[in-house]
């Protein structure tokens, strides 16, 4: 096998982004079994310290079950996030979605996958789930796909399905009852193919048909052909930002009714062309018609304000004058119960310019220093960017203040953050999935609890997220055949030298050689998975298997909820768009909006859950309806269960 000299193995090594220092390196498998890295202890000792001072309720604890579930879904990735590795958007993973897709009353679980096929697994109840894909008709072997969407774009009561994929056709598929789907793309009109990502169902000009945002990452592939059919990445992937004729605008689909959609992008004057991998609904100005906050992972974020839903505008800066230049995820929630929506955004490439030892968690709470950062990733300057999460605390009056570091919410390689009640206290908290994989070390999960609306205590320790069973923080990643098949191949070359370590290879004899990547999450759904009255949270892992975390909350107490389904006559029928207020005894209000956001590149058809503290019931409930209409159910509304409420 040819043998790079030395000083050709460290160029290589180099030239991957945050590269892999053996002294930074998580090496979990030199350890027992059992044993968490000792820098992964002491960040469980600071967290039990800091909540021996905090009001957040945190006896109880999440453990993973995906064994006991009869889940089997594997992440598959391409070669570029693997064996062939360079720095492009292909590691960027996908997404996670839920819904009662067959009316059991059950949350069933899609999981996306860029090799192999997405896979839709029906809840059984109890915690078991069985694979129906192929019976539900939703088999996309090595489709590339990117993200997914559960919506009713019809109105009959039946939650559709959209899938993204890279340059293998954006599918839509129509419920057809009884949990089996057919695929309509063609029909509907939104098979775009290109570098797709997320995909967003609102219903931006109040006519009752939920409309579609798909947005685009931009061109960052070339047309060869890997195995599995993907197209091979561009060797300056992360530096086509800087070339204009490589965006992609992001699209938006007018639902016309009948299944069928078009596309009004330039029609309504949103043209959007940033890098973005996802977007989120926000009504910054409480007008009535949601606005759109498209992220731009390598860039400046927009605004997209609704003008009666018949045209947007950009107007970024008159309510975000400087926003996240590497951001992954967003959600709006009202994190201090002022009854406004407040925007929290999760910056993920800003972290990838150092490299911060395991361990230093005051570096990881820190925003990220740009000095580091090629110039040219920042045609216009940097004036205008926050390096690192923000969380922007609505104000009133169109005025966002950026409070990320006051409140806790600064972490470090975060992709989207899933947003409920965990503890059931009638405060929202956050999950954020996290993590770089190969060639990187390994990075937390962070569950923040919510302490009254004042600050977050970091608790992914506290409640059993981290660390994982047996203290994992890797997994073999990929193998080669350095005498065989891969022999000759860069990758063979960089674990011949005495670098290779530093990136994880361990040579097996015979010419194999196994290299080691860290775990990392991608993806987020927050939802009873097992009808205890708790919240579960069920991840999709990067090139693994998934999470799925079930709560104890339920079996160490009685737990006060209340889950609120909308079903709009007016409005669409699964009410997207509604914001809706829980009232306790106390006149505490609690306020939530249904935007089916769940985590990076999905979005979801759930019950809204209200944790209601020591209340045992809401004294009322109040719905403000997409088509404006605002109604009371007037109490006492028993907790512990499932309302429905209707729209007149």
């Amino acid at each position: 096998m040819p043998r790079l000299p030395w000083w050709a193995a460290r160029l290589l090594v180099a030239a991957l982004p945050l590269p892999l220092l053996l002294s930074c390196r998580s090496r979990s498998a030199q350890r027992p079994a059992t044993a968490a890295p000792p820098w992964l202890l002491e960040r469980a000792r600071q967290e039990a310290a800091l909540a021996a001072h905090s009001s957040a309720f945190h006896d109880f604890r999440f453990t993973d079950r995906r064994d006991a579930s009869g889940i089997s879904f594997v992440n598959r990735i391409v070669d570029d996030a693997g064996k062939a590795y360079k720095k492009v958007h292909y590691d960027h993973g996908t997404g996670l979605c839920a819904a009662d897709v067959d009316g059991d009353g059950r949350p069933d679980l899609y999981f996306v996958t860029q090799l192999g096929t997405n896979e839709l697994w029906r809840n059984l109840g109890g915690g078991r789930f069985e694979n129906v894909t192929d019976r539900a008709g939703l088999r996309m072997p090595d489709a590339i796909a990117a993200g997914c969407a559960f919506a009713d774009i019809d109105n009959d009561g039946l939650p559709d399905l959209f899938v993204t994929t890279v340059r293998h056709g954006n599918r839509l598929f129509k419920n057809l009852g009884g949990g089996t789907f057919r695929d309509i793309t063609a029909a509907a009109g939104v098979g775009y193919v290109g570098h797709s990502s997320g995909a967003v169902f609102f219903d931006y000009d109040g006519d009752g048909l939920l409309d579609l945002f798909v947005t685009n990452v931009g061109r960052y592939t070339t047309d060869e052909r890997g195995p599995g059919g993907y197209y091979v990445g561009l060797s300056d992937a992360f530096h086509g930002h800087t070339h204009p004729d490589r965006a992609e605008a992001s699209i938006l689909y007018h639902n016309l009714g009948g299944g069928r959609f078009k596309d009004v992008t330039r029609e309504v004057g949103l043209v959007d062309l940033s890098w973005s991998g996802d977007a989120t609904v926000i009504d910054v100005n409480d007008d009535g018609f949601p606005d759109l906050y498209v992220l731009d992972m390598q860039g400046e974020n927009h605004l997209w304000l609704n003008q009666g839903g018949k045209r947007f505008r950009d107007a970024t800066r008159s309510y975000f004058p400087k926003t996240p230049w590497g951001a992954m995820g967003v959600k709006a929630f009202d994190f201090d119960g002022d009854g406004r929506f407040d925007l929290l955004v999760t910056d993920m490439h800003s972290d990838m310019w150092v490299n911060i030892p395991p361990g230093d968690w005051a570096a990881e709470g820190r925003k990220a220093d740009s000095a580091r950062a090629l110039a040219d990733f920042f045609p216009t300057g940097k004036s205008r960017f926050i390096f690192g999460n923000a969380l922007f605390h609505n104000r009133g009056g169109g005025r966002f203040d950026e409070v990320s570091d006051a409140v806790g919410v600064e972490t470090y390689w975060p992709w989207g953050p899933s947003v409920d009640d965990l503890n059931a206290d009638g405060w929202d908290d956050i999950f954020i999935a996290a993590g770089m994989n190969f060639p990187h070390r390994y990075g937390i999960n962070s569950v923040l609890l919510n302490e009254a609306g004042r600050n977050f205590l970091p608790a992914e320790f506290l409640v059993g997220v981290e660390p994982r069973p047996n203290g994992a923080t890797e997994q073999v990643w990929f193998t080669l055949d350095c005498g065989g098949a891969d022999r000759g191949s860069v990758m063979c070359a960089a674990c011949s030298e005495p670098g290779g370590a530093a990136l994880g290879c361990r040579h097996e004899g015979g010419g194999r050689v196994s290299v080691m990547g860290s775990l990392g999450t991608r993806a987020a759904v927050i939802l009873d998975l097992d009808g205890d009255g708790d919240l579960d949270i069920v991840t999709n892992e990067f090139n693994a298997p998934p999470q799925v975390l079930l709560s104890d909350l339920a079996q160490r107490g009685r737990v006060n909820f209340l889950e609120v389904r909308l079903r709009g006559t007016r409005s669409n029928r699964e009410g997207l768009g509604a914001h809706v207020t829980v009232v306790l005894p106390d006149g505490r209000r609690i306020l939530k909006a249904m935007d089916g956001k769940s985590g990076y590149l999905s979005q979801s058809e759930l019950p809204l859950y209200f944790g209601l503290g020591e209340a045992d019931h809401a004294a009322s409930v109040e719905v403000r309806w997409p088509s404006g209409r605002r109604q009371t159910v007037a109490g006492p509304v028993a907790g512990g269960r499932t309302i429905d409420v209707v729209e007149p």
